[in-house]
């Protein structure tokens, strides 16, 4: 385990983003989720209204303090805030980290994507707690999509910032990891990966995922 910078917490390697098209379904997925040995979730439900994200967010903080996991939002600060999740995981078009930081508090985790070796370094100067890089491969599970980076994308990125001298918050690999993927993704130095799909799928696999992140 590393430490997340001023949160004072320590990151789990393995993040699992909710799937679900309603909330019965983003519900149950990250029940399983739970029941099987997850211990971090990013609620992420796109097509919904914010009261509906809300309500839902209110039951997994619960859900997830239950099982003394971490639950953290994706996108909005506001709802973090209101429902007193552990955090917060913002997109590069999304409110500031700073901004976020103010609202949320230095004992929150808060994450960020990042696309390219330039949204890395932006991301360690505005003081994210972790950084979501990727995609790795093509994923159904988001639009637009930027340039898949796959594992000689990652080696080249670690390359350059050990080269720069450059010291970055945990870097966690996401889009479209499998089981398969996860030991040639931490050989090239990543810390950890956010899966949503396979895991979706395939629960039981989560203790199987954890061992190979060790």
């Amino acid at each position: 385990m590393q430490k997340a910078g001023s949160i004072g917490l320590t990151l789990g390697r393995l993040q699992y983003i909710s799937c679900g098209n309603t909330a019965r379904e983003q519900e149950d997925n990250i029940r399983r989720v739970l029941d099987n040995g997850g211990d971090w979730v990013q609620v992420r439900w796109k097509n919904a209204t914010q009261k509906e994200r809300l309500a839902l967010c209110e039951t997994i903080v619960k859900h997830c303090h239950a099982y003394q996991a971490v639950c953290i939002i994706n996108d909005s600060v506001a709802i973090a805030k209101i429902v007193d999740a552990d955090g917060v995981h913002l997109g590069l078009s999304d409110e500031s980290v700073v901004s976020a930081r103010h609202t949320l508090g230095l004992k929150k985790i808060i994450g960020g994507t990042a696309n390219t070796l330039d949204d890395v370094n932006r991301r360690a100067k505005e003081g994210c707690n972790y950084i979501g890089l990727g995609p790795y491969r093509f994923t159904t599970g988001k639009e637009n999509l930027s340039p898949l980076l796959g594992i000689t994308g990652y080696e080249y990125i670690l390359q350059a910032l050990a080269e720069q001298g450059i010291s970055v918050p945990p870097l966690f690999a996401v889009g479209g990891i499998t089981l398969a993927d996860v030991e040639p993704i931490r050989n090239t130095g990543i810390y950890g990966v956010a899966v949503s799909g396979a895991i979706t799928q395939q629960p039981h696999l989560i203790p199987f995922f954890k061992d190979k992140l060790q």
